[in-house]
């Protein structure tokens, strides 16, 4: 008797660990059930992919969604939605929002507000305090916690634990890997000064390159120390590339399509749309970066979705807040490198599913294996689209990258076997669910 599923992709090039090749894909029950040749096995729906890349569902580890507090930007359901636009299908988003996420009782506030609201998977990072240090091994173990974020620096929002004391805290409590944005905040305290009123070129002039390198050695010291294993955020500079290749037994690291795509002259026609923590600058530091990505230094891609409204970034500098939208051109933005022969779509994968699913764990989920969830992310990467504000799903409803062409473009985005966007459009209604983590299963 023929084996049947809820759905076949076929005729497909699926790209995963083993290389990428022509095979088709059975659904059964929101996984994956068979890979291979299914010509003769029936389905409810059949979906050709003739000429589409089917990928793993790409995984954006640091997203901000701003629910609660700060929903005039965006909540939940509007920055999923633009994931899901972009063939996203699950996100970690982090802690700064108003009321801090610092707790239990926070955590499961936003679980629940999220849960069947948000268009794709999702977990939270809970926020690192002096506060809540001794809790954090518990904290990072709840259901739908991505593990523990750390601000070193100062950016949006006002968690920050700047001193090496406060941070050795943490560190000696958490049992997985921690988060960090790293940037010395002792140093940009000292450097405000440098900042120019109405120029946003000044932004990595006061947030310098040291300040993040100090801030990352301080950082790799403290996790030998206490035994810790943590994650560098957003990695700006070519020197921390080159000082983490050192230290990959305890540290991986995050670089994001704007530091990778973006350089300091682009200020002169973006202006404070690119402003960031920390900061886009000069070509030599993305060219350090991209460096780090050719040598599989970097373990993962991040959007570090930011979104303010247009009325905020026009204020002007530096009364304009840091932050961009992201998670809807991760993978549009990335293609158009992949097409231009900077990073293969096998290395695509391996930042954007591969990677997150190792360093972090998540059960089920970062490879196209039979068991694994059917999150998928289709892309046909021989189109040519222009990214413009309109298509925007956050709330934000604007992108730097207005009106810049690319080569290669998400079509389609499964989610648990749910096709959940096909051709730019949201197909089934939200279905969201949080993430599980081998290192938080529940014990039975």
């Amino acid at each position: 008797m023929a084996e049947t599923f809820d759905t076949i992709l076929k005729g497909g090039t699926l790209v995963n660990q083993d290389g990428k090749g022509l095979r088709d894909i059975g659904i059964r029950d929101g996984r994956i059930a068979a890979i291979g040749s299914l010509d003769e096995r029936s389905a409810g729906q059949i979906i050709d992919c003739t000429g589409l890349h089917i990928l793993p569902g790409v995984v954006d580890s640091q997203v901000h969604f701003r629910e609660p507090g700060l929903e005039h930007k965006e909540d939940l359901e509007t920055g999923s939605r633009a994931a899901v636009l972009g063939g996203v299908t699950a996100v970690f988003e982090m802690p700064n929002t108003k009321p801090l996420t610092t707790s239990a009782e926070m955590l499961e506030d936003k679980v629940q507000r999220g849960r069947y609201r948000m268009h794709c998977d999702f977990a939270f990072w809970v926020g690192g305090t002096r506060d809540n240090a001794r809790d954090v091994a518990e904290l990072e173990r709840l259901p739908g916690a991505a593990g523990i974020k750390v601000f070193m620096g100062s950016s949006t929002g006002d968690l920050l634990v700047e001193d090496d004391e406060g941070v050795r805290s943490i560190l000696k409590n958490t049992r997985r890997r921690a988060a960090f944005h790293s940037e010395d905040e002792f140093r940009l305290r000292e450097r405000e000064g440098l900042r120019l009123q109405g120029d946003p070129s000044s932004h990595p002039v006061w947030r310098d390159e040291i300040a993040a390198l100090s801030c990352t050695e301080r950082l790799v010291r403290i996790a030998r120390e206490t035994g810790a294993r943590i994650h560098v955020l957003h990695i700006s500079t070519a020197e921390e590339i080159e000082f983490l290749k050192g230290h990959k037994d305890v540290a991986t690291c995050e670089a994001t399509p704007h530091h990778l795509t973006l350089d300091a002259e682009d200020y002169k026609t973006l202006g404070n749309l690119i402003q960031m923590n920390p900061p886009v600058r000069e070509a030599r530091h993305r060219d350090g970066i991209w460096h780090g990505v050719g040598q599989g230094i970097v373990d993962v891609l991040g959007s570090d979705h930011a979104p303010h409204t247009l009325e905020e970034k026009q204020k002007p500098y530096p009364a304009s807040p840091s932050g961009m939208t992201g998670v809807q051109t991760l993978v549009p933005i990335m293609l158009d490198h992949v097409n231009a022969g900077r990073l293969s779509i096998e290395r695509f994968v391996d930042l954007t599913s591969h990677g997150p699913n190792r360093i972090f764990g998540m059960a089920r989920k970062g490879r196209i294996a039979v068991g694994y969830d059917a999150d998928l992310t289709i892309v046909d990467l021989k189109r040519r689209e222009t990214i413009t504000h309109a298509q925007a799903g956050s709330r934000a409803g604007w992108t730097p990258y207005d009106g810049k062409t690319v080569t290669g473009w998400p079509v389609g985005t499964f989610v648990r076997g749910l096709k959940v966007m096909w051709e730019g459009e949201i197909v089934t209604p939200s279905q969201g669910e949080p993430v599980e983590f081998v290192e938080a299963l529940p014990r039975r």
